[in-house]
């Protein structure tokens, strides 16, 4: 399956999982406000962590693997079965450290011991989070692009109804809980997608741990923690930052700008990850390769740069659709946010090629480098700029990125 109907098909699923994104919002705004959304982004910012993980960071060598042997039931079962035995090496020991640390995690990420039993609950159900990770990680590599449509589809609607229902019901503690609601039941329609494909067979996830893969597997768990756990853990600390500098409503905002970013971006982000991550891993020649890519900046590049543009000239009108008018001030964040939404695409149509190729040590040293500048940044310009420095922070370490991906993978696609 190509770029195009690839990208057709992720699109479907990405606009219903937008639409269902923004009316999430939408509630969550109107009914706890720009603080408590804050809040909402802090506790996704540690299920998202923690899930990754827990599951020893072993989906994207999953996907990869799976794509690569795709015809080869044996090596497949040595993949799978090596997969499912790394993940349970870390979730049970993660899952006790939550629930023996839940009453500190409460307070450190969101300011009161009050809500301790939203990190219990994850706790519980983290093995749903793994094995559902793992199962989507495998439909992506066997190619099941439509398989994989329908269930973000079904993902999107159950999770907007638990969202819209317990919102209304509790409030802020409705909010925190709902994606870990959603993840236990969107599990069993995975499972169900799963069981009723031509390849399952239970016996694939059993038998011994296989050394050679177990290996090639660790160099992906590796990459996976390490973005799973940098990534989530400068945006938790710039936001408490804001908060505690300028104040959660202005960390609100920020959330919200972060979440509008995310949202519209994963028309690109799920084609990049469902055709890009198999299709560069499959790809032996470099000759080829720098043609695979310099397709991917044709196609994707004018349409991020068009949707960024929309964005920004109707920002007043999104916000006031999205949020409420208490986001107003948030407008702010639009132009340098959006500027460093582009150039993040550019990177990641580069970044990519570490991931499909395993370059462990480059990818582990990017991440963990610009995630430092990140923070660096974000916190020297809000000191010179205000709230709205986390954007130009934002826009020049993305820029930063790009410079250092072109200088580092120059050599590797030149066939040096």
């Amino acid at each position: 399956m190509n770029l195009i109907k690839t990208s057709i098909l992720s699109s479907i699923s990405t606009v219903i999982r937008i639409i269902s994104g923004f009316i999430s919002v939408k509630v969550v705004s109107v009914y706890i406000g720009p603080s408590g959304l804050a809040l909402v982004g802090q506790i996704q910012n540690f299920v998202d962590m923690v899930s990754n993980i827990a599951s020893a960071g072993v989906n994207s060598g999953v996907v990869k693997y799976t794509a690569e042997y795709r015809d080869n039931e044996k090596i497949k079962q040595k993949i799978w079965s090596s997969a499912v035995k790394l993940s349970f090496i870390l979730l049970l020991p993660v899952a006790i450290f939550i629930i023996f640390f839940s009453d500190y995690l409460s307070l450190r990420l969101l300011n009161t011991y009050e809500y301790k039993s939203v990190f219990i609950l994850f706790a519980i159900t983290l093995f749903i989070f793994v094995m559902n990770g793992l199962l989507i990680s495998i439909l992506n590599g066997e190619g099941e692009i439509k398989k994989l449509t329908i269930l973000n589809i079904a993902s999107s609607l159950v999770g907007l109804l638990i969202t819209l229902i317990l919102v209304k019901k509790l409030n802020l503690y409705g909010a925190l809980i709902s994606s870990i609601v959603t993840q236990s039941i969107v599990f069993f329609i995975t499972l169900m997608f799963v069981i009723r494909s031509k390849w399952f067979k239970l016996s694939m996830f059993l038998g011994k741990m296989d050394r050679e893969y177990r290996n090639k597997l660790l160099k992906y768990s590796i990459m996976t923690v390490v973005s799973a756990t940098t990534i989530p853990l400068s945006r938790i600390y710039l936001r408490n930052y804001i908060g505690a500098n300028i104040g959660w409503d202005a960390a609100g905002y920020w959330q919200g700008i972060t979440r509008i970013s995310d949202t519209y971006l994963m028309l690109i982000t799920t084609t990049l990850s469902i055709y890009y991550l198999p299709k560069l891993s499959s790809i032996q020649d470099k000759m080829e390769l720098r043609k695979e890519i310099i397709y991917g900046y044709k196609i994707i590049m004018p349409v991020v740069i068009v949707m960024a543009a929309g964005i920004y000239f109707f920002r007043d009108f999104i916000i006031k659709l999205i949020f409420t008018s208490d986001f107003l001030p948030m407008r702010e964040l639009f132009l340098y946010q959006l500027i460093g939404d582009v150039i993040k695409i550019a990177s990641w149509l580069l970044g990519y090629v570490m991931v499909a190729k395993a370059m462990t040590k480059l990818f582990i040293i990017s991440e963990v480098i610009f995630t430092f500048s990140f923070v660096g940044l974000g916190v020297l310009f809000i000191k010179i700029f205000g709230l709205v420095g986390i954007s130009i922070a934002f826009m020049v370490n993305y820029l930063l990125y790009m410079i250092f991906l072109l200088f580092a993978l120059q050599g590797y696609l030149n066939g040096k």
